[in-house]
């Protein structure tokens, strides 16, 4: 497999490439994001987008497997592969896109998602130190986020509703849509985890108490039918359809549990306690653990979440935060995701890519926790500097 094979795919490419630069130029003046920025993030995404398309045919990947399909012009069902090969397969017979132009076609998806995680980061350290915000920026350039969000295949859509929930659920009660939308784009490459969205939209409207009452029972009512027409369908896509108990829940678990276990990134989550599969798939390889370049880039970026983990749990005891609103939706999804894919992946290869789906959710709950904004630091700065000033003194004192 070529990454390019005519100097027409290499044109093709080109004005693929330039299409996406001006589709997040417009995406970044949406979410409020610089033009400089966003040029740089968009810049920044799609240079990794050629590193993975390189790795891919060194090495060989699904994403060869999705093109090959696109390249017979193959239309399948709707929903998970399906969705990533139709999609291709439309641009990749009308356009004659070369392996590396589907790539940038689906990098576009994964650059603009990088934008909205950016704009959520840049809105929870807008009132924060420098410091901070700087640090926020380091979150938003881990190359972990753009390496497997740049390619063809589910993490690019995956990654991009993840990112549109978050900056839609800041702002729930007008961006509703750009969340529904969020969801529509999770359902087409992983209907189980957009179920799990409505339901953590479901539970969170209920503590909307900012929202009017008529307006909360509409949106109330509309996300427990979306429950309902979407649960079976992820329950069914995800091999739970004919579930009748616990005990064939408990089944697929653990048949689940012992698939991809083969390989150098296999572990054993079987014999693992809650907590340490819990902690296996979000934080690890380490760097201990690592036995290539890729797994050592991996191990970093966990390092990173790890730190911002243990800073904001030190802060999450401290301060008293209202378990409400928008944040209820994104407690309540991101740990019910953790959760399900924790006890049911086995191979950390696997983890490292698809915990995109609700990691930048987690980040923006963890850095929401750290630092103090400037406003409340003028405040403590003057409420101390009266307390340690002299007493004025009274009229009928004679001063000394």
């Amino acid at each position: 497999m070529e990454l390019i094979g005519s100097p027409l795919q290499l044109a093709s490419a080109v004005l693929v490439n330039l299409i996406g630069l001006l589709l997040a130029l417009k995406a970044g003046r949406m979410l409020g994001v610089r033009r400089s920025r966003a040029m740089m993030l968009y810049a920044w995404h799609s240079l990794f987008c050629l590193a993975y398309s390189l790795y891919a045919v060194e090495n060989g990947a699904d994403a060869l497997v999705y093109y090959m399909k696109a390249q017979q012009g193959e239309f399948m069902a709707p929903f998970g592969t399906g969705a990533v090969v139709n999609i291709a397969t439309v641009f990749v017979t009308g356009l004659d896109l070369s392996f590396l132009g589907a790539c940038l076609l689906f990098n576009i998806f994964g650059g603009i998602g990088l934008i909205a995680f950016d704009a959520s980061l840049q809105a929870a350290t807008a009132d924060k130190s420098r410091l901070l915000r700087r640090f926020a920026t380091l979150i938003v350039l881990l190359p972990s986020i753009s390496f497997w969000s740049s390619a063809l295949g589910k993490d690019a859509l995956a990654f991009l509703a993840a990112a549109l929930a978050l900056f839609a659920t800041l702002n729930m009660g007008r961006r509703f849509v750009l969340l529904a939308s969020a969801i529509f784009i999770m359902a087409l490459v992983r209907p189980h985890i957009a179920g799990i969205m409505v339901i953590a939209l479901a539970g969170s409207l209920v503590l909307q108490r900012r929202l009017p009452l008529g307006q909360r029972l509409f949106l109330g009512t509309a996300a427990l039918a979306a429950t309902a027409a979407m649960v079976p369908f992820a329950l069914t896509y995800a091999g739970l359809g004919d579930a009748s108990g616990a005990d064939d829940i408990m089944n697929y678990v653990e048949q689940r549990q012992s698939l991809n276990t083969e390989g150098g990134s296999s572990v054993d989550i079987a014999s693992m306690s809650l907590p340490l599969q819990l902690f296996s798939y979000l934080f690890r390889p380490l760097p201990f653990e690592a036995g290539s370049i890729f797994a050592l880039a991996a191990s970093m970026d966990n390092v990173v979440l790890i730190f911002l983990a243990i800073a904001a749990s030190g802060q999450m005891f401290r301060r008293r935060h209202k378990l409400a609103g928008n944040r209820a939706f994104m407690w309540f999804y991101c740990l019910l995701t953790w959760l399900i894919l924790a006890i049911t992946t086995a191979n950390l290869g696997i983890a490292v890519r698809q915990k995109w789906m609700f990691t930048p959710i987690l980040i923006y709950l963890f850095i929401s926790l750290l630092g103090r904004s400037r406003q409340s630091s003028v405040r403590i700065r003057m409420k101390s500097r009266s307390t340690l000033a002299p007493a004025a003194p009274h009229p009928g004192m004679i001063k000394p």
